[in-house]
């Protein structure tokens, strides 16, 4: 079963930038759809974006614009690069991959992203 570790999580000033990475321990393949996730403060999960293995992506409207998800199959790696961040950012960011070989979908243990004001 491959595993997701997501890093690059950290404390920014709101208007700065950050890169989200999701390393997986084997290939990324049968992951047809991987996405970003997050959990902000009292809140439920939310989708972040989505992409699929042939590229086309799908983002979450607050994000659209700021934040640019993509990935390297050759690399079995994920990215999210998050520009402009605001506080309301400040969350969780949880990496997921699913495919139709798997029986439930994979996640990422999670990186803490906190945006001060």
């Amino acid at each position: 079963q491959v595993q997701l570790v997501e890093s690059g999580g950290g404390l920014v000033q709101a208007g700065g930038s950050l890169r989200l990475s999701c390393a997986a321990s084997g290939s990324i393949f049968n992951l047809y759809v991987m996405g970003w996730y997050r959990q902000r403060p009292g809140k439920q999960r939310e989708l972040v974006a989505t992409i699929t293995r042939e590229g086309v992506t799908n983002y979450e409207e607050s994000v659209k614009g700021r934040f640019t998800i993509s990935r390297d199959n050759a690399k079995n790696t994920m990215y999210l690069q998050l520009n402009t961040l605001k506080p309301e950012d400040t969350a969780v960011y949880y990496c997921n991959g699913n495919g139709p070989a798997l029986i439930r979908p994979i996640w990422g243990q999670g990186t803490q992203v906190t945006v001060s004001s």
